[in-house]
């Protein structure tokens, strides 16, 4: 079957979490609101459908019947169905677990720029950010990375002893990708801090099911959405 995927056209933001895990599994998907110019409406029609299980946002997965929303329910339902986590109850909710941990990342992450609210622009909250931004940097970065640094001796190479990568490395990678951009010069010092972590990110980078995807127009570039450069918000 083709999945239906629908995230807003523009930005890579939490639909290149999906993307990532489509394209290294090999699985037939649409990207439906990129398909006719990417109108804004597309989307909006689809998530107004009259449903009995309604998505609250994008993105979300079209998949026969069902629909799936939410990134990590996403990526469980993925894993399980196409084997991108490995078997067993126990190594699928710690994948799950994985997932989850990385979403508090990405919403720290993205709440160092719109420290407010999401619907202000960033010069309305520029003074509130520049205050939150040395804290993400100094503190909570540190925790994260050292976090998975940690996990990362326990289970040598990928996130999950004895399987290959599973969507969790795939979606830190696209974080790790996320903070280069917005925080390279304090990304620049923590990497020689969390060498096993950064080696991740190369690995996956190089994974050969994600060439043509990587190399694509497809692979969205960042800029606005959750991860944004502002250059006083970054330091070493």
């Amino acid at each position: 079957m083709t999945y239906e995927l629908w995230y807003w056209n523009g930005i890579p933001g939490r639909g290149e979490f999906v993307r990532l895990a489509l394209e290294a599994g090999g699985i037939e998907y649409r990207d439906c609101a990129r398909e006719k110019g990417g109108e804004t409406s597309l989307l909006l029609n689809d998530l107004r459908k009259n449903r009995k299980y309604p998505p609250f946002a994008p993105p979300y997965l079209v998949a026969d019947d069902m629909v799936v929303s939410q990134t990590p329910a996403i990526l469980l339902f993925l894993g399980e169905r196409h084997g991108l986590a490995p078997e067993g109850t126990k190594a699928r909710i710690w994948v799950h677990q994985l997932q989850l941990t990385i979403a508090d990342l990405v919403v720290e992450a993205h709440d160092t720029h719109h420290p407010i609210a999401s619907g202000m622009y960033y010069e309305e909250q520029r003074d509130e950010a520049l205050r939150r931004a040395p804290d993400f940097r100094e503190n909570r970065l540190p925790k994260f990375l050292g976090y998975f640094e940690a996990v990362l001796t326990q289970h040598e190479g990928w996130l999950v002893e004895g399987h290959k990568w599973s969507y969790a490395d795939l979606s830190l990678f696209q974080v790790l990708d996320g903070l280069q951009f917005a925080f390279p010069q304090r990304m620049s010092h923590l990497a020689q801090h969390y060498q096993r972590v950064m080696a991740l990110h190369e690995r996956v980078a190089a994974l050969p099911e994600l060439q043509g995807y990587l190399s694509s127009d497809r692979r969205l570039p960042f800029g606005d959405g959750l991860f944004r450069h502002y250059p006083e918000l970054d330091a070493a």
